[in-house]
């Protein structure tokens, strides 16, 4: 219901970027209302009767706008909605390009609006949990993820076997084993071998 009332408080706003799920969420209940005001239209049958055509005519600007910032998610003008005026093929095409993911990356028509979903940005486009956004990747003796020293980009990796350094997790280096009554691979003294032995 809130991307409903979103689209609604964008009456005609035909700048900007709509995502899939603020289309379609709103699609699903502009389908749902028309429907039901018809059956109320055909239950009160009379002169009176046309809340469908009051609706329709109220949202008409809401429903071309977040169709164009839907296009122009995609990276298209929103220009291509005049598809819907060639006979049966324009309307398909439109759904096609309504369907499509938008742009991961920022474009003409404004950022990805999925940056605000997730709360940052990842190459321009959205931030991917567990990674740092542009601009704040760690650098050579910052602390890096998972609690680990970060080495930086570019620079040499330590651990994974090379000589006089630390294996990963605790393990010991290639070609050293523990001694008899020492701690396994990743185990602390005083904690059982692996395999309960």
């Amino acid at each position: 219901m809130n991307w409903y009332l979103t689209v609604l408080k964008k009456y005609a706003t035909f700048s900007g970027r709509a995502r899939r799920k603020e289309y379609w969420m709103f699609t699903l209940f502009h389908i749902v209302a028309l429907i039901a005001l018809t059956i109320v239209d055909l239950i009160l049958w009379s002169p009176n009767s046309f809340l469908f055509f009051l609706y329709a005519i109220a949202t008409f600007l809401p429903s071309l706008a977040v169709t164009v910032r839907r296009l122009h998610d995609t990276g298209r003008s929103g220009w291509w909605i005049l598809l819907n005026l060639v006979p049966l093929v324009g309307w398909i095409i439109v759904l096609v390009f309504t369907c499509l993911d938008g742009e991961p990356h920022d474009n003409k028509w404004g950022q990805n609006p999925k940056h605000d979903a997730l709360g940052g940005s990842y190459g321009g486009g959205y931030q991917v949990p567990g990674y740092p956004a542009p601009g704040q990747y760690p650098v050579q003796g910052q602390a890096g993820g998972y609690g680990q020293p970060q080495q930086g980009y570019g620079q040499p990796q330590q651990g994974y076997g090379q000589p006089g350094q630390p294996g990963p997790y605790g393990q010991q280096q290639p070609g050293q084993y523990p001694a008899p009554g020492q701690p396994g691979y990743g185990q602390q003294p005083g904690q059982p071998g692996p395999y309960g032995q």
